[in-house]
């Protein structure tokens, strides 16, 4: 079965493998230059024009692989000779148009940039084009076509744009690093810096150590990944790598849901804390809307914060999708809890950098957080989790009124409405992804069966509410 969707995830795996390897064995010296060669070891080029760029690119891969440039404060990066000039025009008529006597996309251009030829065929003037794509929608033949590049399309917070030299440029102004980007990137120029080399620094000087322990804390979507494997199995192959134990994230959720209900409660209006993406979008793009985000730390942090005031000397690392996640853990107010965040595809490249073969060990097992907490993957969630604690607190004749939003563009409707004074309800659930986290550009799968195996991990927990996955866990 493949471990992942696209080739650019598997050439990212690739490095990441060879990277950790390397680091494993304190051979990191010249990993620049003997990853590459072992990657493209021929003479003929299998991506690109020449083998020698197809090596220059790998070297650039290799440097993000191991932190990237530390002069940029973003998670994303972009790889500039890996960029490869995709079209960039813009809104265009195709040699499909028939020069109609409708003219319907003149009627729809409000600017006036719709002008016909001779021949009737249409032309846009692109000093009055403003890119809205009124005039697309309407043509009965589709010969209006939209020649931007996939990053763009991506980026619904419009921090992507084009440079000088034609290449992707992030505005880290507007950028909230939830990934899209370097997922839909078909060439790979556009990645997540990697702390990858962090984390096994972490594991080494846990060795040994007594009073030094290493946890990971996986995100609930890890329900959704790791298909060639039983989830037990990979549980049992992370405490392998060296982590003293392994904690659901989801026992945060349950903490995040039962508190988060008690403060809309008393606010009557409150927006989600839990992905770090949303909350950094209203910083940047809502300011004024950033009293109504609930105070509540993100499931991360929360559950992070428990482990390090009961276990003195924890190390923790997160392990998710999230590429922003990656952002979030640097903040000073979340530094103090976590030491390192990863995602799904580097835990991957962790695994085969140590040559595991995750189907022949044992399954263990995860603490239980609820089916509520671990729902939290998905949109809709979250909502569904504060309904469950306002019942459990018997706050539930509060009117909750919960809209959840899917995916960025979502979330800008809903805090529109919000600033206008116009809400839809009094809880707005902001997922940066489509689908939720199970859409993150760290998973090494996407798709609509990821939301089942999620509702279906979440069926399987044994406390069967928040309150009782809270109080049990505490109790350890």
């Amino acid at each position: 079965m493949r471990k992942f969707d696209t080739k650019v995830q598997y050439l990212k795996y690739q490095v990441l493998r060879e990277v950790a390897r390397m680091a494993w064995n304190d051979t990191l010296l010249d990993a620049a230059v003997d990853i590459p060669k072992m990657i493209v070891p021929g003479k003929r080029p299998t991506m690109r024009c020449c083998v020698y760029k197809e090596r220059a690119i790998l070297a650039e891969r290799v440097k993000i692989a191991m932190g990237g440039d530390k002069s940029n404060p973003n998670v994303i990066e972009v790889i500039d000779i890996a960029c490869d000039e995709c079209p960039m025009g813009g809104y265009e008529v195709s040699n499909s148009c028939r020069g109609c006597l409708a003219h319907r996309c003149e009627d729809a251009c409000r600017k006036g940039a719709i002008t016909f030829d001779h021949n009737h065929a249409a032309h846009i003037d692109k000093s009055k084009c403003v890119e809205c794509g009124a005039c697309a929608k309407v043509c009965p033949y589709s010969a209006i076509v939209n020649h931007k590049r996939p990053c763009e399309n991506s980026c619904k917070v419009k921090a992507i744009s084009m440079n000088e030299d034609a290449c992707a440029s992030v505005d880290n102004g507007k950028c909230v690093s939830c990934g899209a980007c370097v997922y839909q990137c078909p060439f790979g120029a556009i990645t997540d810096k990697s702390f990858i080399l962090s984390v096994i620094d972490l594991i080494k000087k846990s060795d040994g150590n007594k009073n030094y322990k290493v946890y990971a804390v996986v995100a609930p979507s890890i329900s959704s990944q790791f298909e060639y494997a039983k989830l037990g199995q990979v549980i049992s192959a992370i405490k392998e790598l060296g982590f003293f134990t392994v904690v659901e994230a989801a026992l945060g959720a349950d903490m995040v849901a039962y508190s988060e209900a008690a403060e809309l409660v008393e606010k009557k209006t409150l927006t989600s804390s839990c992905c770090p993406a949303f909350v950094d979008y209203i910083k940047k793009q809502f300011p004024d809307l950033e009293k109504y985000v609930s105070h509540n730390l993100s499931p991360m942090a929360t559950i992070a914060k428990y482990i390090k005031e009961t276990t003195p000397g924890a190390k923790i690392v997160f392990i998710g999708p999230c590429t922003a996640k990656k952002m979030e853990f640097q903040k000073p107010e979340i530094r103090p809890y976590i030491d390192c965040v990863i995602t799904f595809e580097e835990l991957q490249a962790l695994f085969d950098s140590r040559d595991m073969d995750i189907k022949t060990l044992p399954e263990d097992v995860l603490d239980n957080a609820s089916y509520y907490g671990r729902i939290f993957a998905r949109s809709g969630g979250l909502s569904d989790a504060v309904a469950q604690a306002l019942k459990e607190q018997g706050l539930e004749d509060f009117d909750l009124q919960a809209v959840s939003c899917d995916g960025i563009e979502e979330c800008r409707k809903a805090l529109l409405r919000l600033k206008a004074g116009a809400a839809e309800g009094s809880f707005i659930e902001g997922m940066a992804c489509l689908g939720g986290c199970i859409g993150g550009a760290g998973c090494l799968t996407h798709g609509e069966k990821n939301k089942a195996e999620v509702d279906k991990y979440g069926w399987e927990a044994y406390e069967k509410t928040i309150s009782d996955a809270i109080s049990v866990f505490k109790l350890k």
